[in-house]
Formats: C-alpha cells, structure tokens, sequence
C-alpha cells in the first residue's frame, strides 16, 4: 500500500510539473523577421501537405464536379 501512495505521489508531482512548465511557456511567438518568415514557410508548406496529401489525391479518386 505503501508503494501505491509513493507511485500516485510521484505521478502527481510529474503532472505538476508539466503543467508549470507549459503554463510558463505563455505560447511564446517569434518577434524578429527571420523567425517569422521561418513560421510563414513552415505554414505555407504544412497546407501543400495537406492538400497534397489527403484522401482524394492518395486515393485517386476522379474529381466529381458538384454540379453538372
């Protein structure tokens, strides 16, 4: 029983810790251009990636118009 509380204890204090530690981070954004045009490239390139792969293009599926 002994061993249970110790291990519970320990987990509390590591969810602890990862709480303080993301609240402190604040979501923290790059202010200098050259980190913001690192963040506009990286975003730029994760929407190709979608659009190039998703479903319909892995897939080949033949684009149906919506309407005739």
């Amino acid at each position: 029983m002994v061993e249970l509380a110790i291990f519970l204890l320990l987990l509390a204090s590591f969810a602890m810790y990862l709480i303080v530690k993301l609240l402190r981070r604040g979501g923290r954004r790059t202010e200098n251009t050259d980190g913001l045009l690192i963040e506009q490239t990286h975003r730029e390139q994760a929407h190709n990636d979608r659009m190039t792969y998703n479903s319909a293009a892995v897939h080949n599926v033949p684009n149906i118009p919506l309407r005739p």
